[in-house]
């Protein structure tokens, strides 16, 4: 029996040595892992805050009219330029027949008193050149038949209005419709036989037209709250078209709202800014821009490409992994400057000659232990 087990014992023991054996003979023979490095270098940094929004004229005119009636005629089209001044269209008035009435009863009323003036006025000149009244009796009639011919052109002009919407139907006529900048005509928005309401102070009134100065324009956007601490009025940006082949213009930043409004739970504020526009160039009202707003720079710092850097799960502490002389690597812990989103400035940690691992490019294992650390 104790033989038995003693050979058992023998067999289960060679077993193991030669597992061991093989264990360490594969290990030894398996190749050294590899990954890939990088260095630090120098270059220039700008960080820089992204709007977007839409450039529009900075003066924009709606013209509307002064009395309510038809379009008669429209003298323009869209995208017409004018000058200040030139005619746009007219309105034919339509009388309210209630008020046509009451200004002629008016006229006839006013010639019934001028009649009656011009009665008493003959009556006194007659006496009055016989020496039986007085030069002031005289006078009281006459500055009465004055009053009476006054009323009586007023009542007349009165009703000329009411009727046709005009005296002279000049170019100073209400009925007109004037520019009153100069610029391009962006649009109208009615046409011959509508009908339009005067503006007034209860009323928008309808637009005829929309008159804007195209050489003027304004860039409006909105920013997160996130960037809106770094802006400054006056700074100088850039507005890119992408309508224009990303044709890029120079800008001037000259408003930044001072109350935001939240917008899919972020809180946006409004940003304006005067963009130099040359006349060559075809802008049209509306284009979606972006505005791109250089906030800080860098020239000639130390930077690593923002992907080598690793942090540290508990203390979220940034560190890079740097290359030894027996090919191993070493933790290093890095303080970091500015970012543009691809270079990283390294302020202190890393030297120039060093050599980083480039940890997001290795085996998946190495990969998630790197993310883990």
């Amino acid at each position: 029996m104790n033989k038995t087990v003693k050979i058992i014992v023998g067999i289960v023991l060679l077993i193991l040595l030669i597992w061991v054996i093989k264990y360490f003979k594969d290990s030894n023979s398996a190749s050294v892992e590899e990954f890939k490095t990088e260095k630090p270098f120098y270059s220039s940094i700008n960080t820089k805050v992204v709007a977007t929004g839409k450039l529009n004229p900075e003066e924009e005119i709606e013209l509307k009219p002064q009395i309510s009636g038809i379009v008669d005629e429209i003298m323009v089209e869209e995208g017409d330029i004018v000058e200040k001044g030139d005619l746009i269209a007219k309105i034919r008035v339509v009388p309210n027949e209630q008020s046509l009435v009451s200004a002629s009863s008016r006229i006839n009323t006013a010639q019934l008193s001028y009649n009656n003036a011009k009665t008493l006025f003959d009556r006194n000149k007659s006496l009055f050149e016989k020496g039986v009244i007085s030069k002031q009796d005289f006078e009281n009639s006459e500055l009465s038949l004055n009053q009476a011919l006054e009323s009586l052109n007023q009542a007349r002009n009165d009703y000329q209005i009411i009727k046709k919407g005009s005296l002279s139907g000049g170019s100073s006529a209400n009925t007109n419709i004037i520019a009153q900048i100069a610029g391009t005509i962006l649009e109208i928005p009615v046409r011959e036989g509508d009908q339009v309401i005067e503006s007034n102070n209860f009323n928008d009134g309808t637009t005829i037209a929309t008159v804007a100065d195209m050489n003027k324009m304004i860039f409006e956007g909105k920013v997160d709250e996130a960037e809106v601490g770094k802006l400054e009025e006056g700074k100088g940006i850039k507005v890119v078209l992408g309508a224009l082949n990303e044709k890029e213009f120079p800008a001037k930043l000259t408003f930044v709202a001072p109350k935001g409004v939240e917008e899919n739970g972020a809180v946006q504020f409004t940003i304006k800014a005067d963009v130099e526009v040359e006349r060559s160039t075809k802008i049209r009202a509306g284009y979606s821009a972006n505005a791109e707003i250089e906030m800080e720079s860098k020239d000639s710092v130390l930077v690593i490409k923002e992907s080598l850097l690793q942090f540290n799960r508990i203390t979220e502490k940034p560190f890079v992994e740097i290359k030894k002389a027996d090919n191993t690597f070493e933790e290093k812990y890095v303080e970091l400057g500015i970012s543009d989103g691809i270079n990283i400035e390294i302020l202190e940690g890393v030297k120039e000659e060093d050599e980083i691992k480039v940890w997001n490019k290795a085996s998946d294992e190495n990969n998630e232990n790197g993310r883990n650390r």
